[in-house]
């Protein structure tokens, strides 16, 4: 079995996704398909049918949350240090095309959002980063074209 790394506040969501899911979510849906059973003819009530897509979706999502928490590896970013990147850094890049300045932490694939400032291990450009340290530049192929960036900041927090 394969452990996924992840940050402890990472850990926290998802912990907190599951049990959302399971004691709010669940029982809202269990409601929902039996107050639909009760409006009577099973084979053309649309509510029955979308509480019944509804309570597949949670559920699969339940199972996936299950298997990300069992799998998970919790690492304490606080505790790291080191002027190369890994997991756990927070990175300053400026883009050499449009000197764009970005901060990103390296989480774990499960975590990701980079809306959020927040890039996958295992994405291009977080893969692309690993090893480095603060003046070297980094080509990247993205599905957006190639990118390179330049690391001006490696800290951990």
């Amino acid at each position: 079995m394969e452990k996924l790394p992840m940050t402890a506040a990472g850990h926290a969501a998802l912990e907190a996704e599951f049990q959302h899911r399971q004691q709010v979510e669940r029982p809202r849906i269990i409601a929902a398909i039996s107050e639909a059973r009760s409006h009577g003819d099973l084979s053309e009530n649309a509510e029955y049918h979308s509480a019944k897509e509804a309570q597949s979706h949670n559920e699969g999502r339940i199972v996936e949350l299950e298997d990300l928490l069992q799998r998970a590896e919790v690492i304490d970013v606080s505790k790291l240090s080191g002027s190369t990147i890994k997991f756990g850094a927070t990175v300053t890049l400026v883009d050499e095309d449009t000197e764009e300045k970005r901060v990103f932490q390296i989480v774990g694939q499960s975590e990701a959002d980079v809306k959020a400032g927040k890039m996958s291990i295992t994405s291009p450009t977080g893969r692309a980063l690993i090893g480095k340290k603060a003046g070297d530049s980094v080509e990247v192929t993205t599905p957006g074209g190639g990118k390179s960036y330049e690391i001006l900041n490696v800290a951990f927090r």
